[in-house]
């Protein structure tokens, strides 16, 4: 059972980069490049498909706000392009929720991390 978690993590995460390489880099390249929120959103699409519980994902975050489609109760069609747009969907969806709910840390994280040297400067009038 472990061998197709793990394949299937791994299937995740390789739609996880497909989606967000259609995003742009800054914010949210650059946000999910950071291990904890990355690992958040696996957790967060793991846990919305059907026949999948908490026990299969490393550590589970809850979030504030919870999509309002049942998850547990959504049979995936046999249609693999179906299959492939239900899972960019709830990609999308933790996206937007982990962004929403992290909103301040992420921005007072990346503030933190820009180099001085690299802002324009304020001197100018």
């Amino acid at each position: 059972m472990k061998t197709i978690v793990k394949l299937t993590q791994e299937y995740i995460v390789g739609e996880i980069d497909s989606v967000l390489d259609t995003y742009p880099y800054q914010p949210y390249q650059q946000v999910f490049a950071i291990p904890d929120l990355r690992q958040e959103l696996i957790s967060f699409v793991i846990n919305r498909l059907p026949g999948f519980s908490n026990e299969f994902s490393d550590h589970v975050i809850p979030l504030k706000q919870q999509i309002k489609e049942d998850s547990f109760n959504y049979k995936l069609s046999r249609n693999p392009l179906e299959q492939k747009l239900h899972l960019q969907n709830l990609i999308n969806q933790g996206i937007s929720s982990i962004i929403q709910e992290k909103s301040e840390w992420i921005s007072n994280y990346l503030c933190e991390t820009v180099q001085p040297g690299c802002q324009p400067s304020r001197w100018f009038g």
